[in-house]
């Protein structure tokens, strides 16, 4: 009878492996964030981890019915400051990130859906501290991203994010330049930001 610890190793190892990665949805290595904790805020709005990106807690609805999107997902994150700290309600309240931005509108022309005003990237229009950035869909993210803009520092524009992954950080810097009359950011997915009129 030929020798089955390969077999054993094998097994334990798959079996490893599949555990790291169920735990690893909801837990930051060598830290105690778990999905629902609160990570960071702004202007008294939470930031909520949320695991791996395409972890889904729920849904999110104000008492009076109002949807704010999926639980800890970022476009919660972003509709929720929006109700909260700007007070204001986006006509369809559904939609995944990319479809944020609608593609075509013009440079500074009122987005219906969102009743927010529209610029593109790169826009005459510098962003501003609460303007939603919305980065289009890729292969590997196909509903897109959005973010708040939480400060300009110099040359670069912090976002502050919801679900940016395991190890991914609530707060991140883009460059920003200004070039021929539009300010563009340094950003490829970057298709452009809302604000509130």
């Amino acid at each position: 009878m030929k020798n089955k610890k390969p077999i054993f190793i094998f097994l334990f190892l798959v079996i490893a492996g599949l555990i790291i990665v169920l735990v690893g949805k909801h837990y930051i290595r060598g830290s105690s964030a778990f999905v629902g904790k609160k990570i960071d805020s702004m202007h008294g709005v939470y930031v909520y981890y949320n695991g791996s990106l395409d972890h889904v807690s729920g849904r999110s609805v104000t008492p009076d019915g109002y949807n704010l999107g999926l639980r800890y997902q970022c476009v919660e994150f972003v509709k929720r400051y929006y109700y909260q700290a700007l007070h204001h309600r986006m006509p369809d309240s559904y939609g995944h990130a990319y479809e944020f931005f609608d593609v075509a509108l013009k440079d500074g022309q009122l987005n219906t859906r969102r009743d927010l005003l529209q610029y593109a990237n790169p826009s005459p229009e510098k962003p501003r501290v609460g303007d939603i950035l919305v980065f289009n869909k890729t292969a590997a993210n196909p509903y897109g991203h959005v973010a708040i803009v939480s400060a300009i520092i110099g040359q670069e524009l912090e976002i502050i994010q919801q679900n940016a992954g395991p190890v991914g950080k609530s707060r991140v810097r883009i460059p920003i330049l200004y070039q021929r009359g539009h300010w563009l950011l340094k950003h490829g997915q970057v298709l452009g930001w809302l604000r509130k009129a």
